[in-house]
């Protein structure tokens, strides 16, 4: 069953509608083919002029969407053969973060992401996807194994950003932040990185300082969330979907701004509503980006993240 976010509601009272008339119909001789196929229509024809103009914050709830496709998503429906790898080999595991080998279209590659979580029980399982220091040390380990083993490295963002406790703090956070983005930057090998969801501050970039940056077009990328903003600037969360729109959060905006490389189109309605096709899409995509990268130097790849980066918020 399909969860409606708040915007949706003229969508939702039409689909209620349609399953009102289908129960009623059950048993009955009357035909009312016609009328269904009218109010169809006339539902996804709504849902896609909603969806063609979502404001900053309304992409940023359907960014949140709880049943939009998370890291364990994208490896059942775009990758084969994935073997976890876990521990940081100094604290212990983190399953805020994912990793391990995998396939992608037989192309062996490291696959690297923020695991959300779909119920109460995993999402306090995976910390709503917010990383640890040892989760941060895991993905640093990863990605050199990848350049010791010349294997790619793919990146699933999606995390309102990194735990920010006092157990985390206590055990270097802003030092393993740091540390993968390093790690990031410094790979001897091709690095595609996605914003599939929320990419929130330090603990997104930890994952995303790649040469290739892409996003799902109804995902969101910023160094603050905007309530974080709103409450900042205007001192009430309320004001969060102004601050959404100052902040040009979304993937049209970023795109525009040079912060991101490409945007991957979502089904009519958002990725929630067909994870497969999304997942299936996101992986064509950087199987292209993959091509693209494979004949670049270690130098290459590394001038090319140095360059995208210090030319962004350049005129």
């Amino acid at each position: 069953m399909i969860s409606y976010l708040e915007f949706e509601k003229p969508v939702a009272q039409l689909d209620a509608r349609i399953t009102e008339l289908r129960t009623a119909a059950e048993g009955d001789d009357v035909d009312i083919s016609g009328e269904l196929q009218r109010l169809e229509q006339k539902s996804a024809d709504l849902l896609a002029s909603t969806y063609a103009a979502l404001t900053p914050w309304q992409k940023t709830q359907v960014a949140r969407h709880p049943a939009r496709p998370h890291f364990r998503d994208f490896v059942e429906h775009a990758f084969e053969e994935f073997i976890p790898l876990g521990g940081d080999r100094y604290y212990g595991e983190d399953e805020a973060i994912l990793g391990g080998f995998a396939k992608l279209d037989g192309r062996r590659v490291m696959l690297i992401g923020h695991e959300k979580g779909h119920d109460t029980e995993t999402r306090l399982r995976h910390n709503f996807g917010m990383g640890k220091p040892e989760g941060y040390r895991k993905a640093i380990r990863l990605m050199e194994m990848a350049g010791r083993f010349g294997l790619p490295v793919v990146t699933l963002v999606d995390t309102s950003g990194a735990f920010p406790g006092v157990e985390a703090e206590e055990r270097g956070q802003a030092e393993a932040i740091a540390r993968s983005t390093e790690a990031c930057l410094a790979l001897p090998v091709p690095m595609i990185a996605t914003i599939v969801g929320e990419g929130g501050s330090g603990g997104a970039v930890a994952l995303a300082s790649a040469e290739r940056v892409l996003m799902l077009e109804h995902a969101v990328y910023s160094v603050i969330s905007p309530e974080g903003c709103a409450s900042i600037l205007w001192r009430t969360a309320e004001k969060a979907p102004d601050a959404a729109e100052a902040m040009k959060v979304t993937a049209q905006h970023l795109e525009r701004l040079g912060v991101i490389d490409r945007i991957v189109p979502e089904p009519i309605g958002g990725a929630h509503r067909d994870p497969a096709a999304t997942a299936q899409a996101l992986g064509r995509v950087i199987g292209e980006e993959l091509d693209g990268l494979s004949a670049s130097s270690p130098d290459e790849l590394r001038r090319m993240r140095e360059e995208r980066f210090l030319q962004i918020g350049g005129t």
